[in-house]
């Protein structure tokens, strides 16, 4: 049974700003629709094949991986054509599974920072904050040749130091709009509907390639979002015309 999509989200976006106002963080957050409106053609986000100010978008995001589930990930999102935007951990996961980032970028997913040892970036120092994402987007321009231009900061935490230190590197701050808190159950019927209570036009879904239920709900996740008229788009591909500001915090 479906549960009753505004109270949900509502109390997602209630748990996602507490959690926020926590990190001590001025910083605005701002939507892929204000991106988009800001923006015009000469900004030079790239749409790829389709322009989410007229389309029904949504991002599909994976953070901490890739893992023993990743390949199993990209076989079905090959399957389906759909694109999604990878926020990569470095220390047991880029370093144990290097063909699979490289596999990850030739089939055309967007490849982000989600910091090489996972610490709460808010309670480490400044340097330590450079060094967790300078390594990381060192490990994957060395795999692939491309150097991210988004991070993921662990458990959504971030504050004004870890805003200047990606604005330092060129890298923007993306949270999100949808979790299924998938690192708290196995259910992979249980994460399907909490995706899909909680999705709106512009979502940011939080998923993790990790954990064992999670990849067996993405075949239903999208086969719904598809009938329910949603284009599958990567985070950056969602802001276009718009391109996301280092430092900035987007969700």
């Amino acid at each position: 049974m479906r549960l009753n999509k505004p109270a949900t989200a509502v109390a997602a976006a209630l748990t996602l700003t507490v959690t926020l106002a926590l990190t001590g963080c001025s910083a605005e957050r701002i939507s892929p629709e204000s991106v988009r409106d800001k923006a015009d053609e000469k900004s030079g986000g790239a749409f790829g094949s389709v322009d989410c100010r007229e389309a029904k978008c949504v991002a599909l995001t994976f953070d901490a991986g890739p893992g023993p589930y990743t390949a199993e990930l990209l076989d079905i999102l090959a399957e389906e054509e759909v694109p999604a935007t990878l926020f990569l951990l470095g220390k047991k996961h880029i370093d144990t599974y290097p063909e699979l980032v490289v596999r990850s970028a030739e089939e055309g997913h967007e490849l982000a920072n989600h910091t090489w040892t996972h610490p709460r970036l808010t309670e480490v120092d400044r340097d330590e904050v450079r060094d967790q994402l300078l390594r990381t987007n060192e490990a994957i321009e060395e795999l692939t040749g491309q150097t991210p231009t988004l991070m993921r900061p662990p458990q959504g935490r971030t504050d004004d130091t870890v805003a200047e230190v990606c604005e330092e590197l060129g890298l923007a701050q993306v949270l999100w709009s949808v979790t299924a808190k998938d690192y708290s159950t196995n259910d992979s019927d249980l994460i399907t509907e909490r995706v899909l209570d909680q999705v709106d036009r512009d979502g940011i879904i939080l998923l993790h390639d990790i954990y064992e239920g999670t990849v067996p709900a993405v075949p239903g996740i999208i086969e719904a979002l598809k009938a329910d008229g949603y284009t599958f788009v990567t985070v950056s591909q969602l802001m276009a015309p718009g391109v996301p500001e280092p430092g900035k915090v987007y969700r």
